[in-house]
This record gives C-alpha cells, sequence and structure tokens, in this order.
C-alpha cells in the first residue's frame, strides 16, 4: 500500500469517527473521542502535506509564464522543500505508539564495578539526571536515596513526573562508565568504573494487578551512612514478589506505610517493564534496535573525565563538553538518540 492510500484511509477513518460521534451514546463517547484525539495530529499533518503538493505543482505550472515566472519560482521552490519534511513527520506519526511514552517514569541509578568511585560516580550522575529534570519542569521525586559514608550512594530511585519522560529518558537505561582518578588515589592513576542505570515507564494500577499473596514483605530497622537516619522502629520494607522472585527494599521514610507504598510504585513499574519487554521481544525478534536493548547488562555510555569527553558507544557520538553534561545538558545526547530511533523504526517498518 502506497503512503497515498494509508493517508487516504486516515482521513476516511476520521471523518468516519466524527459522524459516529454525533449518535454515540455513554462510554462509546469516550472511546470513539480518544481515538480520534489521537488520530487529530496525523491528520493535521496530511492536509498539510497535500495543500504543500498542491501548491507546488500550482506554482510549478505558473512557471510556464515568463511574467509569473519569478514569483512562482520562490513559491515553489518553499513548498518542494516543504514537501518531504512533512512526508518524515506522517511517517513518524505512522508508526505504532508506545503507550509508555507520554508518560511518567521511575528511574534507578546504582553503583556497579569500582568500589566507592562507582559509588560517588553514581551519586553525580543521579544529580545530572535530576537537573536536566527540573530544567525540563518535570517533578523529581526522591524514593530511596542510600548514601554511603564517603558521599556516593549505594542506590537512588527516583519518580519522574512530566509530559514524555519516559520518550525521553528510556535509553538511557544500561552500564555507564566512568574513567577518572578517584579523588583517593594518590598516584595520578585513571580508574574505571561502572553504573548501572534503568528507567522504567511509570505504572498504574490498571497496568499491573498484583495479588497480595504473590507477596511476601519483612520490615527491618532502616539504615545508613555513619549511623545517620537510623530508626528506633521497624520502618524499613521489603517486598519480595514471589512468582517473579522481583525484590524492592525501601527505606527512605521514616513511616513503614510511607515506605511501603513508595516500594509498590517501584515494584509495580517492574513488573510493567518486564511484561512489556517480554511483549516487544515476541514482536521483534528479527530485529534490534540500533540504539540497543536497553539492557542494564550493556555498556552503552563512557564519561572519560581526563579527556573531557562523553561517548555513547551505540550511535559513536562524542561530546568533548563533559562538565556541562554533567550539569544536566542532556539533550545533544539525548536528540541524536531519538533520531537514531526514529530512523531504525521507520527502516524496519518499511512505512
Amino acid at each position: 500500500m502506497s503512503l497515498s492510500e494509508k493517508l487516504d484511509r486516515v482521513l476516511y477513518r476520521a471523518d468516519e469517527l466524527r459522524a459516529l460521534l454525533e449518535t454515540a451514546e455513554g462510554a462509546q463517547v469516550g472511546a470513539l473521542s480518544k481515538e480520534l484525539s489521537e488520530l487529530e495530529p496525523l491528520v493535521e499533518r496530511v492536509h498539510a502535506l497535500r495543500d504543500a503538493q498542491r501548491a507546488r505543482d500550482e506554482a510549478e505550472a505558473m512557471m510556464a509564464d515568463p511574467e509569473m515566472r519569478e514569483l512562482a519560482e520562490a513559491e515553489y521552490y518553499a513548498q518542494r522543500d516543504a514537501v518531504p519534511v512533512l512526508e518524515r513527520e506522517i511517517r513518524l506519526l505512522l508508526l505504532p505508539r508506545d503507550v509508555a511514552d507520554e508518560g511518567s517514569a521511575i528511574l534507578e541509578v546504582r553503583p556497579a564495578a569500582g568500589g566507592d568511585e562507582a559509588g560517588l560516580f553514581a551519586a553525580e550522575l543521579f544529580a545530572a539526571y535530576q537537573r536536566y529534570a527540573a530544567q525540563r519542569g518535570w517533578r523529581f521525586g526522591i524514593l530511596d536515596y542510600d548514601e554511603s559514608e564517603l558521599g556516593g550512594i549505594k542506590g537512588a530511585v527516583a519518580e519522574i513526573e512530566g509530559k514524555g519522560v519516559f520518550a525521553r529518558l528510556k535509553f538511557e537505561s544500561g552500564v555507564h562508565r566512568v574513567q577518572r582518578v578517584p579523588a583517593t588515589e594518590t598516584q595520578g592513576r585513571i580508574h574505571t568504573s561502572t553504573v548501572t542505570v534503568a528507567v522504567l515507564p511509570q505504572a498504574e494500577e490498571v497496568d499491573v494487578q498484583i495479588n497480595e499473596s504473590d507477596l511476601r514483605i519483612d520490615t527491618y530497622r532502616a539504615s545508613g551512612a555513619g549511623g545517620q537516619h537510623v530508626n528506633k522502629t521497624d520502618s524499613a520494607v521489603r517486598i519480595t514478589h514471589i512468582p517473579t522472585g522481583t525484590v524492592v527494599a525501601m527505606q527512605e521514610e521514616r513511616s513503614q506505610h510511607k515506605n511501603r507504598a513508595k516500594a509498590m510504585k517501584v515494584l509495580r513499574a517492574r513488573l510493567y517493564e518486564a511484561q512489556r519487554s517480554q511483549a516487544s521481544a515476541s514482536r521483534s525478534a528479527d530485529r534490534r534496535a540500533q540504539v540497543g536493548t536497553g539492557d542494564r547488562s550493556e555498556r552503552i555510555r563512557t564519561y572519560n573525565f581526563p579527556q573531557g569527553r562523553v561517548t555513547d558507544h551505540r550511535i559513536g557520538l562524542t561530546l568533548h563538553k563533559i562538565d556541562r553534561v554533567m550539569q544536566g545538558e542532556f539533550d545533544e545526547l539525548f536528540d541524536a538518540l531519538v533520531a537514531e530511533d526514529e530512523a531504525a523504526r521507520l527502516a524496519a517498518e518499511g512505512v
């Protein structure tokens, strides 16, 4: 089916939905309205494309008239250049949508290899994401922050709320490698450490059904760096989802009830992502995305402080502005990752 035929179908369906809404009642109104609202951005682009194509063709015809040629040429080239831009926008809108893209996300950052240095960098990377969220106007709520004695972290979890958070951050999942001279290094040797990042779509209760009988809930006393943040009551909570073996521990709050609520939020996100990954694997077994799988075992980026560079290994992009990146200036990286993913999906779908 040609692109033009696909677009005819889109316009036909939009007209059909408008007609159905005139006589719809009850719950049907909501379902039809939702489908129409999802189609409207595409319909708008289709009309813009066809207007541009029509204007281009009319200007081309007018160029045969010597008196109109100069004016017509300017219009022709403007519309000619607009058409491929609109066609690409439309092809992207025709791609299957990830329903999680427009929503919020759960961010988890944990040190991996490298001891204290890994914990210090994990804390710095977590802070960089927090700065980025502030720049975007997103709400960054810390769910858990387990600080180490040297000022690093043993792990940190945040809930990032806003429109399009998951779409923007989802390619951060994986192993982040740091190369630098640790503050504790007396001989100036460069050390290599790693940190794992997971970005999970925030799940609502309707997305994941969890049976209480499938949970084992343990409580214990919270602990912290240097004896700080230690409760005399069993406020920390560890929840184990028995069918999957997924474990979430939370001790940030001094209230057992609040820690349990936060742990359930993270557990729900992890189970939701596991379901999504399984479904995605079955749909896309024959294709590996250009930007990687998002697996936390995959090394995705290196932060080399002596050379002042950040390299994303999935797309071969190197930026020589590590200080700015660590201040939360991720957009150049994120834009390149999104563009690579869009190109890969367009090629795979043949849109």
